[in-house]
Parts: C-alpha cells; sequence; structure tokens
C-alpha cells in the first residue's frame, strides 16, 4: 500500500468536491432538515466512488465516447438545473418559511433519492471532476492507480458524511423564516451559477 499516493488522491479528490455545487447545497439542505441525511450522503459518495473507479480504470474508453454524449448531458443538466433554482426561488419567496414547516412537508423518501441521484448523474461537471480530472492524474502514478482511486474515494466519503451530518448544528439558525429563505435564495443562484457555465462550455 503507498500511503503517498493514497493522499495524493485524496487531496486531489477533496480539492474537488470541496466548492459547493449541486449536490453539496442539496445535502446541506437534507442535513439541515434532518432528513435521510444518511441516504442521500451515501448516494452522492457511491454514486462519485463509481465514477472515479471509471474514470481511473477506463478514461479512454469513457473520453473516445465524451463527444457524442456531450451535448446531450450539457444541455439536459442545464434544464434540470435550471428547473432546480426556479424550485429553490420559489420556496425563497414564500411568506413565512421556518425550518419546522420545510420537515412537516418533507417529500417522501423515493422522491428525495430520485432529486439526489439526478443531481449527481445529470450534472456534467461531476463528470468531469470525477471521471476526466482524476482519470488524468491518476495516469502520473501507473503502479499505485488503486491507492490512488482509493484516496479519491475516501474524500468523497468524508466530505459529504461530514458536510450532511455538520448541517443539522445549523437547525436553530434556520428555525428563523429569514435564514430559510436566505439559504433557498443561495441554493437557486448556485444551480443557475453552474447551468449557466453548462451552457457557455466552460
Amino acid at each position: 500500500m503507498d500511503f503517498t499516493t493514497y493522499f495524493t488522491g485524496m487531496t486531489m479528490g477533496l480539492s474537488l468536491i470541496v466548492a459547493i455545487g449541486a449536490q453539496n447545497a442539496f445535502i446541506l439542505c437534507q442535513g439541515i432538515r434532518n432528513e435521510y441525511v444518511f441516504a442521500t450522503c451515501l448516494a452522492c459518495a457511491a454514486s462519485d466512488a463509481i465514477l472515479i473507479v471509471i474514470g481511473v480504470t477506463s478514461l479512454h474508453r469513457v473520453l473516445d465516447a465524451m463527444p457524442l454524449l456531450d451535448p446531450m448531458m450539457r444541455y439536459g443538466g442545464a434544464a434540470f438545473l435550471i428547473w432546480y433554482g426556479m424550485k429553490s426561488l420559489f420556496s425563497a419567496l414564500k411568506a413565512s418559511q421556518t425550518l419546522e414547516m420545510a420537515s412537516g412537508s418533507s417529500a417522501s423518501f423515493a422522491k428525495t433519492m430520485a432529486m439526489c441521484l439526478a443531481l449527481t448523474w445529470l450534472n456534467p461537471h461531476v463528470y468531469l471532476d470525477t471521471v476526466v480530472l482524476l482519470g488524468s492524474v491518476s495516469t502520473n502514478f501507473p503502479e499505485h492507480r488503486f491507492e490512488f482511486a482509493i484516496g479519491a474515494v475516501t474524500s468523497s466519503f468524508l466530505f459529504f458524511f461530514s458536510l450532511g451530518y455538520g448541517a443539522t448544528w445549523l437547525r436553530p439558525i434556520f428555525s428563523r423564516p429569514s435564514a430559510w429563505r436566505i439559504l433557498e435564495a443561495v441554493v437557486a443562484l448556485v444551480m443557475w451559477g453552474i447551468a449557466s457555465k453548462l451552457l457557455s462550455g466552460l
């Protein structure tokens, strides 16, 4: 076991995942609501793990297919993120929404997981970070790709579970309607920001 390569993979994984994105915003909201936190964290981390392994082991085949998949992923993902941003903005504009009200009208487990997986698998930036970037970096460690992949996967599990369960500490703050509206507005801006980057080709 090459621990130097393992920690390199972990560091690279954290550097890519720590920037706020669609997955992170969704898990943050779930953590604050204290709804299906374990399941959503596990779904995001496991999805990242699958994509990281694909990137490390099969990058060239994925890149060969990317020109055909790119337009569909780009515009489909952007449309989904725009819709989700509108949904968050509508929540932000509600006259009096508190954490308790949001929890009382929670979505079902199936709908929550469907949304979680959609935010992961319909976002082309996830593929760029996990499959393309981490896959490319792993080529610098031809003899230790396994350690690199395990390090990157570890970073995903650590980050998502820390974010999901750490967010529960913010529950007292989000008992105020104004704080919840601000969060929903920020989520909307994040989703639209990602969508604009997808549409502009960045």
